[in-house]
């Protein structure tokens, strides 16, 4: 994709290849995973495979990192009270503009975990020209990363954050890090940040996190792999282990009742169901993607 251009920096306050089927399949013949061991799917995948996601959107050259505070988990009760973004560009590794800015709220419940208080979000600023800017950064941005996407992205579109029909990447559930980083499945915005040899000197406010976020991503030499990979669809997979063999479940990122009671549960994609070294089961119905 052909990089827009990217607007002027402003800070307020402060992202399978098997044998291609034939031309005309058997109705009877169910669609197979790419390069999937017999052994591995007592069912195949509904997803479609991550050859044809790729096919169907261009590289994300320009990521806009965003990251929000809310007075709550709730998005139907609560509110975002702070948004902070990066305008990242992939090939270069640099980040190209940031800004962060509060929103006014009467009330902050997580008061005592982002340190904002209400009182600080009622002082004059200019947050309604900087709502424009940051339009301007998202219509700037081929795809939106976030850490814990399913969270950030609930927030636009409600209050005064603009919506947005941009797809989104999670850097804590869709990428996988390389393993001599030694990073948890899901790892903290902090534990990524040290993996990649970053001081964290702060923690719970939007630009910050975020801050962590770029500077991970310029470290990152496979970075452009990590966010094609990150985008492969995903669907919700249940683990086939025994009891004795619950670790094998767990070393690979998987959750014990959650989100599927009585199961070791995780999202994952085509390929990486195919180099699981135990069986998969989809979950039925399928939920709907996080990102």
């Amino acid at each position: 994709m052909e990089n827009p251009s990217v607007p002027g920096q402003l800070d307020l306050l402060s992202l399978s290849g098997g044998q291609p089927a034939p031309a005309s399949p058997p109705q009877s013949s169910p669609q197979s995973l790419p390069q999937s061991p017999p052994q591995l799917l007592e069912r195949p995948l509904t997803s479609p495979s991550p050859q044809s996601g790729a096919e169907r959107h261009p590289a994300a050259r320009t990521l806009l990192i965003v990251d929000t505070e809310t007075t709550g988990l709730d998005p139907q009760l609560d509110h975002c009270l702070e948004v902070g973004v990066i305008l990242f560009d992939v090939p270069s590794r640099q980040l190209l503009a940031q800004q962060s800015f509060l929103l006014p709220v009467e009330s902050n419940a997580a008061e005592a975990i982002n340190r904002i208080p209400a009182s600080a979000t009622n002082l004059p600023q200019p947050w309604r020209p900087a709502l424009g800017y940051l339009q301007s950064l998202l219509d700037a941005a081929d795809l939106l990363v976030a850490h814990n996407a399913a969270f950030d992205r609930q927030w636009f579109g409600r209050g005064h954050l603009p919506a947005t029909d941009k797809r989104w990447l999670c850097s804590m559930e869709d990428m996988r890090w390389p393993p001599d980083r030694q990073l948890r499945s899901r790892p903290s915005v902090r534990d990524l940040a040290l993996a990649y040899e970053i001081p964290v000197w702060a923690a719970h406010r939007a630009l910050t996190d975020c801050i962590y976020l770029a500077e991970v991503f310029r470290r990152c030499e496979d970075l452009e792999q990590l966010i094609e990979h990150g985008l492969e669809p995903r669907q919700l997979m249940r683990a086939q282990v025994s009891y004795d063999n619950r670790h094998l479940a767990r070393d690979a990122g998987f959750r014990w009742n959650e989100p599927v009671k009585g199961a070791w549960a995780r999202r994952l994609s085509a390929r990486e169901a195919s180099n699981l070294d135990f069986t998969v089961v989809p979950v039925d119905p399928p939920l709907p993607l996080a990102s």
